[in-house]
């Protein structure tokens, strides 16, 4: 299992980030303000034109914390059905020794999604490869893996090779960029403001913290008007 700290490093030397890498849980319980619980990009994206709230998670299948995540992420997405749009990015950073590993992993997810398989197969995954420590990072393990979760290997085999999934793999790096993601797992509200284990006060803390963000754009935005 990742821990946050290494993530932290590898994630700051990749993008040529300055940051301390602190551990999950470390930053107190404080009001959801910037600068406390959650941050402003560097840049700010363009969210997926929608009358709802764009959320992006960034996140690895190898992250000891994106798995924490995920259950809690869950939850929280089907609270938020009617007006949020949940959006995951499985993270790759360019030119890292754990580039491979992570296209691979991304490659997996992208072809769960392609077959709309995400919401039955992700919390798996992170079962697979955490507690079965299972290697799900080329397309013959992935497969064997998929066609015991009674996938059909053919379909499996096709989507994983299709260029839709190349292309979503290879956005997924620029994205993460682009994005300029320094820790896992980030998730981005309306391509603006961001949170993590480590701003929101650790990994339960962080749908809270969304919701604030949530609340937020939706006050502020008048496209939530007609919705």
């Amino acid at each position: 299992m990742k821990t946050l700290l290494r993530s932290t490093v590898l994630l700051a030397v990749a993008a040529g980030i300055a940051a301390s890498p602190v551990q999950a849980g470390a930053a107190t319980s404080q009001p959801a303000t910037e600068g406390s619980r959650f941050t402003r990009i560097d840049q700010s994206q363009a969210a997926r034109a929608s009358a709802r709230t764009e959320a992006v998670e960034f996140f690895w299948y190898d992250c000891g914390h994106s798995q924490q995540l995920e259950k809690p992420l869950q939850a929280w997405t089907e609270k938020h059905r009617e007006d949020v749009d949940l959006r995951r990015v499985p993270a790759i950073w360019p030119r890292s020794r754990e580039e491979a590993a992570q296209r691979g992993h991304a490659r997996l997810y992208y072809t769960l999604e392609r077959l709309d398989l995400v919401e039955r197969l992700q919390t798996g995954a992170f079962r697979a490869i955490h507690s079965d420590k299972q290697d799900l990072t080329t397309e013959d393990t992935a497969t064997d893996w998929a066609l015991r979760q009674g996938v059909d290997p053919q379909q499996f085999r096709d989507a994983y090779r299709s260029a839709d999934v190349q292309q979503a793999v290879d956005e997924a790096a620029a994205m993460f960029v682009r994005y300029g993601i320094n820790e896992l797992p980030t998730v981005v509200v309306q391509g603006e403001q961001r949170t993590s284990p480590t701003q929101a006060g650790g990994v339960e803390a962080m749908p809270d913290v969304l919701d604030r963000l949530v609340q937020q754009d939706q006050q502020r935005n008048p496209r939530h008007e007609q919705h």
